[in-house]
């Protein structure tokens, strides 16, 4: 008789692990914990302060020129590092910022929101400085994990979260001197072009990761070399947007934005459609593709609603990559199962539906009274919603530390008779 391995489950049902109690360590444990936190819940309150109560907005950095900066720098941007900062610890085996310290950057971040709806010339430079020390202490912490590890690989992204600092402080020096609105729009496409090239980075290296994880057999290419492609067409594009040399700026994002659309088809999106925690993160990269195309055609001459590159960039391409990566990253960081419920399935299902709205809002349709308002009405609702969802599924699992998996199968072997256990 041969021996044989059995892996049976617990007889009955396993009981529920029981959630532990909140924490403050375990709050300030990792980047993310606060950071999507933040920038979820200012996504939402900030977006409704725009949108229907606009007459709030008493800073000096006040209406479209507000809109445009917290939407950026305050919630992408704010994202984006916190999950920076939980990546380059899994890259380089150090967590970047933890404690006190975490702490104290969110206090940063806090007073720099607050300073900025506050009327006044004093209340804008303390949030401005408060901002601009949030992004050269984020810049600090990841530079010092990652070059003392020696990650090569990753060598760029502290400079790229510096050069979102820098496009922030000459944006707001280019509002505190009186708001020349060309050189506002200029430093924001800086700053939302840096966001790209870090957004097309990360996206690439995790989004195939991601996919053959999940998905039994697929196999899918991690495009190396047209990444390499890829980013140093959107480098160029920020150096000849800053140079003001338009057609070389087309060309650059009109071959990033190729690259990534190319990248999406290579990653067979049809062996995803069942799994909504990766047809997401397709969706929102091929948008971010779909932007950069947008911004090429604006920049070679084609006549576009100046907002049309940003909020297809930044709404249908970033946001739409937000919530997919504040739902996965969280779920694995926190020891949760990978999968959806209903909750962030709608969640992802209402800000697809505000970015379609907030896009068909900038249509020539219906004049002051007609189809664009209500559209632009309606996205801001859905937006809302879809962010408020988010924090009320998830900051009850922020605040507590990581699920620990108590419950094992059972294993048991069939031992041949004579032969000792």
């Amino acid at each position: 008789m041969s021996e044989l391995l059995q892996i049976e489950e617990p007889a009955g049902r396993a009981p529920k692990p029981k959630a532990p109690a909140p924490q403050w360590q375990a709050f300030l444990e990792l980047g993310f914990r606060p950071l999507y936190m933040a920038g979820c819940l200012w996504a939402a309150v900030s977006v409704v302060l725009w949108v229907f109560a606009p007459q709030w907005l008493a800073g000096r950095l006040g209406g479209v020129l507000w809109h445009a900066h917290e939407m950026l720098w305050a919630f992408v941007v704010t994202i984006a590092v916190g999950f920076l900062f939980t990546a380059a610890g899994n890259w380089t085996g150090r967590n970047p910022i933890q404690g006190r310290a975490l702490g104290g950057l969110c206090l940063l971040w806090l007073l720099a929101r607050a300073g900025f709806l506050v009327a006044g010339d004093a209340a804008f430079a303390v949030a401005a400085a408060c901002e601009l020390l949030f992004f050269g202490a984020a810049a600090v912490a990841l530079g010092r994990v990652i070059y003392a590890a020696r990650s090569r690989r990753n060598y760029g992204l502290p400079l790229l979260v510096l050069g979102l600092g820098v496009a922030d402080a000459l944006y707001l020096r280019a509002a505190w001197q009186g708001g020349d609105h060309a050189a506002l729009m200029q430093y924001l496409h800086a700053g939302l072009l840096c966001m790209a090239v870090i957004a097309l980075l990360v996206a690439r290296r995790v989004i195939p990761f991601f996919a053959m994880r999940a998905v039994t057999g697929l196999q899918i290419p991690m495009h190396t070399a047209s990444g390499q492609w890829q980013l140093g067409a959107g480098v160029l594009a920020i150096a000849c947007l800053l140079l003001g040399w338009k057609p070389g700026m087309a060309a650059a994002l009109a071959l990033a934005g190729l690259l990534t659309l190319w990248q999406v088809l290579a990653w067979k999106p049809w062996a995803v459609r069942q799994v909504p925690l990766l047809w997401i993160l397709y969706l929102g990269h091929a948008a971010l593709g779909a932007g950069l195309l947008v911004a090429a055609a604006q920049a070679g001459g084609w006549v576009l609603r100046l907002a049309w590159p940003a909020h297809v960039i930044g709404v249908a391409g970033f946001a739409v990559l937000i919530i997919g990566m504040v739902t996965r990253t969280a779920l694995g960081h926190l020891g949760r199962p990978l999968r959806t419920d209903s909750a962030m399935v709608a969640m992802y299902v209402l800000v697809l539906a505000a970015a379609a709205l907030r896009l068909l809002a900038l249509l020539p349709i219906g004049g002051g009274a007609g189809l664009a308002p209500a559209a632009l009405h309606a996205s801001a609702l859905a937006w809302a919603l879809a962010f408020a969802l988010y924090l009320w599924r998830f900051a009850p699992l922020l605040i507590r530390p990581r699920l620990q998996q108590t419950t094992q199968p059972v294993v048991r072997a069939a031992i041949k008779p004579g032969k000792p256990a």
